[in-house]
């Protein structure tokens, strides 16, 4: 039986958030998805202990957060979650939406040179 790594209400609200990503994490995910060509699998709204992450790959243990401009005012709230992720020893990668919808062949570059590590 698998350990479950999150409560079953944080888990029903990742499935939630699944249904209703933002225009940027919609445009990620279909550029995420292409990188499965080359054995790189992403979880969408993967939650591990008290968070929920935008996209995770598991088997290389690197999270992609892409953050609007609510992140402005909590940065204290995101360096907490960056910390405990990189505790458990996840690699977090953080893009501004701007970025993703505008510079997404940058975001992929970054994305694919971290994968390859």
């Amino acid at each position: 039986m698998r350990p479950n790594r999150s409560t079953p209400r944080l888990l029903h609200r990742a499935a939630e958030q699944r249904n209703e990503p933002t225009p940027a994490e919609t445009k990620l995910w279909a550029y995420l998805r292409t990188l499965r060509d080359r054995g790189f699998r992403f979880r969408r709204q993967h939650a591990i202990g008290p968070y929920i992450t935008d996209f995770c790959a598991p088997s290389k243990k690197l999270i992609i957060e892409v953050d609007g401009s609510q992140h402005v005012d909590q940065r204290e709230y995101d360096a907490g979650r960056t910390a405990f992720l990189e505790s458990n020893g996840y690699r977090v990668l953080r893009f501004w939406n701007g970025d993703v919808i505008y510079h997404i062949d940058g975001v992929i570059a970054m994305i694919s040179g971290e994968l390859e590590k």
